[in-house]
């Protein structure tokens, strides 16, 4: 079941679209469940002037994007780098366990577009997408807690860590 503030991000998404000649892109998705996300910044005195995003998604995903563009718009880019998938879970009310990877995505995909133009003003090559995630690939023994982030073993149901339901 999502929460009202899910559904209402999914039915009203903030700051969908494209940025014209941005400043940093990060691209990121996951074949295996479908969901692609794609994040446009504009910096101004190193903050996030403007987030816009495009996903191809579930709702979940969708409502995950929307969240992040609304947490990142004006924050400075370290704290922007700071915005951790369990800020954004939290932030919308939870999602369904099945559906916390969304918020993994939407959050590596905003850090992949401040690496970006961070990039871009080093004068580095830059890469606007990741690899997409390979939805085939063998599990390895150890996961990522959806909300802290910390390693913990796939078939934990409580995260010893943070002590959320996985």
């Amino acid at each position: 079941m999502y929460s009202d503030k899910v559904m209402d991000h999914f039915m009203n998404p903030r700051n969908v679209g494209e940025i014209k000649s941005p400043d940093g892109i990060g691209r990121l998705g996951n074949p295996a469940c479908g969901d692609i996300m794609e994040f446009y910044i504009r910096v101004k005195d190193d903050r996030l002037k403007d987030v816009k995003f495009k996903t191809f998604g579930c709702g979940a995903a969708i409502s995950v994007s929307s969240m992040i563009s609304e947490l990142a718009i004006g924050k400075t880019l370290d704290e922007a780098m700071s915005i951790k998938n369990s800020d954004v879970a939290e932030e919308l009310g939870g999602l369904p366990k099945n559906k916390l990877h969304c918020s993994n995505l939407g959050a590596d995909a905003l850090h992949l577009a401040i690496e970006d133009y961070r990039k871009k003003k080093t004068g580095e090559k830059s890469s606007i997408s990741k690899k997409l995630t390979d939805g085939n690939a063998k599990k390895t023994a150890d996961e990522k807690c959806s909300y802290c982030n910390k390693n913990i073993s796939k078939d934990t149901e409580v995260c010893s860590f943070c002590n959320k339901e996985i």
